[in-house]
């Protein structure tokens, strides 16, 4: 396996939340409904969903940053251990073919107002 690319981002958490507030739909055209919840089934915060959109700006460079990509296209989720992982579907997942991505590897984090990701894809 080899690596095709990284993509790493960061996010301001205050920025994101007034980003959310002040453009109505923006959540829905950034988060399938899933994305939203806990496990437990209780909202997402905020820090958190800045995380999961600094993966998906993340995901778009690992992939080149080509034009297209729909935000709903890559799915940040988390395994019953914690891990965060990646699902892709459409615009994302035909791009990954195209450029031989075989697997994802994701890590999120927010500390003292900011969320940060970092995408590998691996073909």
């Amino acid at each position: 396996m080899s690596i095709i690319g990284v993509g790493i981002d960061v996010a301001e958490i205050d920025r994101f939340r007034a980003a959310l507030e002040r453009t109505p739909g923006l959540v829905e055209r950034l988060f399938l409904e899933r994305e939203l919840l806990l496990p437990s089934g209780e909202r997402r915060g905020i820090a958190s969903l800045a995380a999961r959109f600094a993966a998906k700006e993340a995901v778009a460079k690992a992939l080149g940053a080509p034009p297209g990509l729909h935000w709903t296209d890559a799915e940040v989720y988390v395994e019953g251990s914690g891990q965060p992982r990646l699902r892709v579907t459409g615009t994302v997942a035909a791009r990954a073919a195209e450029l031989g991505v075989r697997a994802w590897h994701v890590s999120l984090s927010h500390d003292a107002g900011v969320a940060s990701a970092m995408v590998i894809a691996e073909g």
